[in-house]
């Protein structure tokens, strides 16, 4: 055949032709050209397509950024949702509508504002001041040039001259302000009265019907996800340490080639006396501070027991003076060289000549000196040997690792060749979903939830691993997941149950007990409501079974809860007493409010909440503004979105 089309090229190029030009005549050229090279789209903003591949690279991005906060514990399934997806087009949508916006109104950023900007960041200033060569840098970390960088942010800065200035400029009305604080701080004294469900529980009745009703009508709520059973190895440090023993001949090899650690070096304390002289001081004034140190210096030698004395009257270290000049004891690097020369050169009480440093004239004693010392074998003996048992266990982890990640992948059925060739143990857990761990009552025994290794199971890549393709229809081992720089775990599924309903039977205590709790909340506010419509019918009636009254407000709540709080403060402050009930979880309450009292402002709180207040108006504005922009610029979700929304046909972001 190829002979064929080789021979006859002429023949062949007429065929493709005929061919061709029909379909140009049919299609047209445009939409030839179209149906070969146009990408799916996802929107289009002003005519002008945001394509699945730079929705695409985007969602990459924003779940790579999640993965590097997260690290070991970033779970895709609970960020690449059909929300956040649909809330990342939102996002790229927005970016468009700015950037068309502000070219059409011709927004720019002038030099002067641009490198305003650029030198206000404190990653490129050096002390307060803008560095050009910590910029440079900075750019270069990041593989940017200062052209390309300055380029980005000069158009950045015209996008977000669109809305900065609405947000910026937002401010909430003092009236509404105002009221909103009134509400917030708004007194009321109130007395509650509380009927309880657990008093209505020895009145209500549930019949077989009414379980089989309940389950028929509402199984779904205990349907059980789809789980599997996993059987696991674990790689770690406890692993790679079993059955290390140290011999002593082992320790005491150590011990010499480290007698340098396990000994103190020696130390040294020392006094002085300080004579300040500056870098700028004259020669007069050089002179007369030698002189001065010349014969302390002397009289120091002189009587090296005064040597305190001396420094406390003399020493211009405001520091030391008031202790006798006393340093304390002298680590590396804590003087300047001429200083730590001169002590080290000393014997225990004896005096220095004058010493000069940059901060002036100094005498130096030695007041004490700790020889060098080495702890004997037996004071570190197991210090050495655990050591010892951990480099070794490292070395052992590493080569477990390698042959771990062999081995599982040369018998991909079975995680017993790996566990016998590395002396590990198979372990075994059920009840891990997709989402986390079964609770042990649905689980039943062995359940993951119940085991010391919980929190390993409930890893995420853990999870991800485990409902791979490959691990879970076709049973094979995952590869090594590398959880720590110390913990290596492969697992593989030993049974999978489906989702399902668990048949009545295993239910119906649990419905019943739930059919009880709920009919006698149920009573517990329908005597409460009767309760509270009758006092509001007769206010003047004796309020039995109420409390001690309590001040309360939206700001000091008294541990109230938020729906009896709201049902509070939303009642009529006029006539008093006012009545109002709510739930509060399966009982009900009755609050009788006998005053209410306007709150007394701060003004640096109402200043705060002015401030918030403004902010979220500056917000809602600017969505205004997005949403205008919206229909001025014709955006469109293309009808293929919906699906990439919801998870179909689109890049998986595992790892």
């Amino acid at each position: 055949m190829f002979d064929f089309i080789r021979n006859h090229q002429r023949w062949m190029q007429f065929i493709l032709l005929i061919l061709i030009v029909p379909t140009f005549a049919f299609f047209g050229v445009q939409s030839y050209s179209s149906f070969m090279s146009e990408e799916p789209k996802m929107a289009t903003v002003n005519g002008k397509p945001i394509t699945q591949r730079e929705y695409d690279q985007a969602r990459r991005d924003q779940l790579d950024q999640y993965r590097q906060m997260m690290g070991a514990q970033f779970d895709p399934a609970l960020f690449d949702t059909p929300a956040m997806r649909e809330r990342l087009l939102d996002q790229l949508i927005n970016q468009r509508l700015l950037a068309a916006a502000a070219a059409d109104n011709r927004f720019s950023v002038s030099d002067e504002t641009l490198r305003n900007t650029i030198a206000s960041n404190p990653a490129v200033q050096d002390n307060g001041k803008f560095s050009p060569e910590r910029y440079r840098a900075a750019l270069a970390a990041q593989g940017l040039t200062p052209a390309a960088f300055e380029a980005g942010l000069r158009r950045d800065l015209a996008v977000g001259r669109v809305l900065d200035p609405i947000a910026q400029s937002a401010r909430l009305p003092a009236e509404v302000a105002a009221s909103i604080d009134h509400a917030l701080t708004e007194t009321r004294h109130v007395a509650t009265r509380r009927f309880a469900a657990a008093d209505y529980k020895g009145q209500v009745q549930v019949s077989d019907a009414d379980i089989q009703k309940w389950y028929d009508d509402n199984k779904q709520q205990y349907q059980v996800p789809d789980q599997v059973q996993a059987q696991y190895v674990v790689l770690d440090e406890a692993a790679a340490s079993a059955g290390i023993k140290v011999s002593d001949d082992d320790v005491a090899k150590y011990y010499e080639q480290n007698k340098s650690r396990f000994g103190q070096p020696e130390r040294r304390r020392a006094s002085h006396i300080m004579i300040k002289l500056t870098a700028d001081a004259s020669d007069a004034q050089r002179k007369a501070a030698r002189a001065k140190a010349d014969e302390i210096a002397r009289q120091a030698a002189a009587n090296p027991g005064a040597f305190a004395d001396l420094a406390k009257k003399n020493s211009e270290d405001a520091g030391s003076a008031s202790k006798g000049g006393d340093l304390g004891w002298i680590g590396p690097g804590m003087l300047t060289p001429s200083l730590q020369k001169a002590i080290d050169g000393l014997q225990k009480g004896q005096v220095s000549g004058v010493i000069e440093s940059p901060f002036g004239l100094h005498v130096v004693q030695l007041t004490d000196l700790q020889p060098a010392q080495t702890k004997p074998l037996a004071e570190v003996r197991d210090q050495i040997t655990e050591e010892i048992r951990k480099q070794v266990a490292a070395s052992r982890f590493s080569d477990m690792a390698t042959k771990l990640t062999s081995l599982v992948y040369d018998q991909r059925d079975s995680l017993q060749p790996a566990a016998d060739a590395l002396g590990l143990k198979i372990r075994q857990a059920g009840g891990i979903t997709r989402t986390g761990l079964l609770p042990q009552d649905q689980a039943g025994p062995g359940a993951a939830s119940a085991s010391p290794d919980s929190a390993l199971l409930d890893n995420p890549r853990v999870r991800q691993a485990l409902f791979s393709p490959e691990v879970l229809r076709d049973k094979q081992n995952s590869g090594v997941i590398e959880l720590s720089s110390d913990t290596m775990v492969v697992v593989r599924v030993a049974a999978n149950t489906p989702a399902h309903v668990p048949p009545l039977d295993q239910l119906k205590d649990k419905i019943r007990q739930r059919l009880i709790e709920t009919r006698a909340a149920d009573a517990a506010a329908k005597a409460g409501q009767q309760a509270l419509e009758a006092l509001r019918k007769n206010p003047a009636a004796p309020a039995d079974g109420f409390g001690n009254a309590v001040d309360v407000s939206r700001q000091n709540t008294q541990n109230m809860a938020r729906p009896v709080l709201d049902a509070v403060m939303r009642a009529p402050a006029t006539p008093l007493p006012s009545y109002a009930g709510a739930r509060d979880g399966d009982d009900y309450v009755v609050a009788r409010i006998d005053k209410v009292e306007p709150g007394k402002t701060d003004a640096d709180a109402l200043a705060s909440l002015k401030q918030q207040l403004s902010g979220a108006w500056g917000q809602a504005e600017n969505e205004a503004v997005l949403k205008m922009l919206r229909q001025q610029y014709k955006v469109e979700i293309a009808p293929e979105a919906q699906r990439v929304l919801q998870g179909g046909d689109t890049e998986q972001q595992t790892g």
